[in-house]
């Protein structure tokens, strides 16, 4: 029954993301020599791809970059492989190189030459001062705006970008800086080389007049920011610290933080902020000089999830969103306590019966095309669906689960099907019906019902009933029983397996109060009163 289950997920989940894989090819490597300019929004940019053969036989294949349209998109100029010209088709964003049969292993290098102005991707705009900036944000499947790649997670590869622009700029980009070089015309090239492979929406740049300084180094990692000038002191104050202490939390607790920098990047033309692998960026506007702590939790834990193990398709980005959503919690759980953790796993929690209100019939991971997963959803229930399952294995073998997924997985790309057969290992238990109940079945449990005591038997009873439509949740419930005014509480567990179900729990004496779920590990909107 599991295995057919199984069978039938996995196809719903290759219906709803389509993207034309290439199975006989693995990018190895991209060089990226962008040209910007201030007169102009235009960008001349030549993209070199190094690809690995896999099969026998290949003789074509095919990058993603938006064509040009109505004045934004690339214009390909050339494409070349080994000093010879390759025949190329460009339309429909997808250019398609034709060349003689490769054999499996072979490692062919292809220069595309291009130009054109960003639809989207690299967004050129003015910042909060009225500064030319130049920014790019390239999730879910923006690189192609502006770049020629394999623009989909499941092809990682090493990148370096070359970035030349008016020597007034300074330039962040992924991995390291190699070198810096005045051309003499006013303009200077920076080059940026990331050695860990990643996915093409982590591959970024930011261009600006910066800021920047290395401040601290933790977890043996070199620890940056990168700020608008005019925000130093405030972008200092807004993020270091969080940063710092979000590294050292995640090295310590999930396994060794796997790139060769960590910077924060204050960016303009976004709100919030975005896990480029290396290198978050954060909106303009949260530089407050208060410290984001959240916020900063959040997109640090993208850099091992998200970023170094990334989902295999879209349909499962609450591998990355839900784990970054949790995770955030996590750090404010080990260093503010528990009362605060419970405090934002409620909020949490109320956002997940909103979203689930709007819209009914929407799983974690579901049968739509994945552009249309909500984000509410998938952050917020993706969350709780890691803090369901803490409590179903225990926190310790929870915790063994997580760092063997991430050593298993790290650079590389995972499933929910991986994640669950890796918490099994680490668990010892079957979880087939765990990841059927919270991350592919719509909707949340509503448990109804109250208690009372009965004094001739000495005995609480409890009726409940599960209300929500369709066949009963499996829920362990906590039953906190205090049994007079300041008195310990008492707690016991119960399995609900059915739609209406009768407990009774032996007390000598009549309790003064009874709750549901008193240290909430229970996802499911509850009306309970004494009855």
């Amino acid at each position: 029954m599991r295995t057919l289950l199984l069978a039938a997920v996995l196809a719903r989940l290759a219906a709803a993301d389509a993207y034309p894989r290439q199975p006989g090819v693995d990018v190895q490597h991209y060089i990226f020599r962008v040209s910007l300019r201030d007169d102009s929004n235009e960008i001349t940019g030549e993209a070199t791809t190094v690809l690995k053969f896999v099969k026998d036989g290949i003789t074509e294949a095919a990058l993603d970059l938006t064509s040009a349209s109505n004045g934004k998109g690339m214009t390909v100029d050339s494409v070349s492989s080994d000093g010879g010209a390759v025949p190329y088709q460009h339309e429909a964003d997808r250019l398609r190189l034709t060349f003689p049969a490769a054999k499996a292993g072979e490692i062919r290098q292809f220069t595309v030459k291009y130009h054109g102005v960003p639809g989207a991707g690299l967004k050129i705009v003015t910042n909060k001062f009225g500064d030319r900036v130049f920014f790019s944000v390239n999730w879910p499947d923006m690189a192609r705006q502006w770049l020629p790649t394999i623009d989909h997670p499941y092809d990682k590869a090493t990148s370096e970008f070359f970035v030349t622009a008016p020597a007034k700029y300074q330039v962040v980009a992924n991995g390291l800086l190699l070198e810096q070089i005045d051309l003499g015309d006013g303009r200077r090239t920076t080059h940026w080389k990331q050695s860990v492979p990643i996915a093409t929406w982590l591959d970024n740049i930011g261009v600006a007049q910066f800021s920047s300084r290395n401040f601290a180094r933790a977890a043996g990692v070199q620890l940056q920011s990168w700020l608008f000038y005019q925000d130093r002191d405030a972008g200092i104050a807004t993020f270091e610290q969080p940063l710092r202490r979000a590294i050292e939390f995640y090295n310590d607790s999930i396994g060794p933080y796997p790139y060769e920098k960590l910077a924060a990047v204050e960016a303009a033309g976004m709100g919030g902020g975005m896990e480029h692998a290396s290198e978050i960026f954060f909106g303009e506007r949260g530089v407050t000089g208060r410290p984001a702590f959240s916020l900063v939790a959040h997109e640090t834990a993208h850099q091992w999830f998200g970023d170094s193990v990334t989902e295999s398709d879209w349909d499962d980005v609450w591998l990355s969103e839900g784990f970054a959503t949790y995770f955030a919690l996590l750090t404010t759980e080990h260093y503010e306590g528990r009362e605060a953790f419970v405090a934002g796993l409620k909020r949490s929690r109320t956002s997940v019966f909103t979203a689930e209100g709007r819209m009914p019939g929407v799983a974690v991971v579901q049968d739509k095309p994945w552009k249309g997963i909500p984000n509410q959803v998938v952050y917020q229930k993706g969350a709780w669906v890691l803090h369901l399952l803490r409590g179903q294995v225990g926190t310790e073998k929870f915790w063994a689960g997580i760092r063997e997924y991430y050593h298993r997985f790290r650079d590389g790309n995972a499933s929910t099907a991986d994640f669950r057969k890796v918490m099994e290992e680490a668990s010892g238990q079957s979880l087939g019906w765990f990841f059927q109940q919270w991350v592919y079945r719509p909707g949340s449990p509503v448990l109804e019902g109250g208690w009372q005591y009965d004094a001739g038997s000495h005995r609480i009873e409890i009726e409940l009933t599960q209300t929500e439509p369709g066949a009963a949740f499996r829920l362990p419930v906590e039953i906190g029983v205090t049994s007079a005014a300041g008195a310990p509480l008492k707690i016991s567990t119960i399995q609900m397996t059915e739609k209406r179900q009768h407990f009774s729990i032996a007390s000598d004496l009549e309790p003064a109060s009874v709750e549901l779920d008193p240290n909430t590990w229970l996802l499911a909107q509850v009306h309970f009163a004494r009855q």
